[in-house]
């Protein structure tokens, strides 16, 4: 009887053992290759922007629509749903385009965005100046002196750096390359 009991629970261990092999491989497939996320479009850029008006309307600046895009890494692995994308957050960050040195401190806002393994998701009006940025120099110069005290000029060119960063629902970590585009700022 002790052998029969004791070759069961090995059967039973060996079986458990091969199940969960199983499932760590499936799992594994299911979700290789990932996906590789893309700022693809925008629409109704700011090129220009007036800081006087911008406090007026709120205290933001926008772009009108972007478009995310999950593309699949390997397109003939196919897609799953542990591939779909939650956006976590996206930064904006600044250099300078003119000769000035002065930065609006960068922006970091929590998000929650679905976007599909090889699918798209429009945001529309996605904030990428609020009132921290506004009010800190050098678009505060503009505002309450007519000109960026560091330069002297009427125009502050601000290099604007755009980034979105997120999960799989597998739980790989994936972030757009960094979109970049140019605003003047007057008053």
């Amino acid at each position: 009887m002790r052998k029969v009991s004791r070759l069961f629970l090995t059967a039973a261990c060996g079986l458990a053992l091969l199940g969960t092999l199983g499932c760590d491989s499936r799992a594994h497939k299911t979700d290789s290759g990932g996906v590789i996320l893309v700022i693809s479009d925008f629409d109704e850029l700011p090129a220009e922007v007036s800081v006087s008006a911008t406090n007026v309307a709120g205290g933001a600046v926008t772009i009108g629509s972007l478009t995310l895009q999950s593309n699949i890494a390997q397109p003939g692995g196919g897609a799953t749903n542990l591939m779909d994308v939650e956006i976590q957050s996206y930064e904006v960050t600044f250099s300078r385009g003119d000769t000035g040195t002065r930065l609006p401190p960068s922006l970091v806002q929590p998000s929650l965005i679905y976007v599909p393994a090889g699918g798209s998701t429009d945001l529309n009006n996605l904030r990428i100046l609020q009132s921290p940025q506004l009010s800190n120099t050098p678009l505060s110069d503009l505002q309450n002196f007519g000109i960026d005290r560091e330069t002297g000029s009427s125009v502050v060119i601000l290099n604007i750096r755009l980034r979105f960063f997120g999960k799989t629902i597998g739980g790989r970590d994936v972030a757009t390359e960094p979109r970049a585009f140019t605003v003047e700022f007057r008053q």
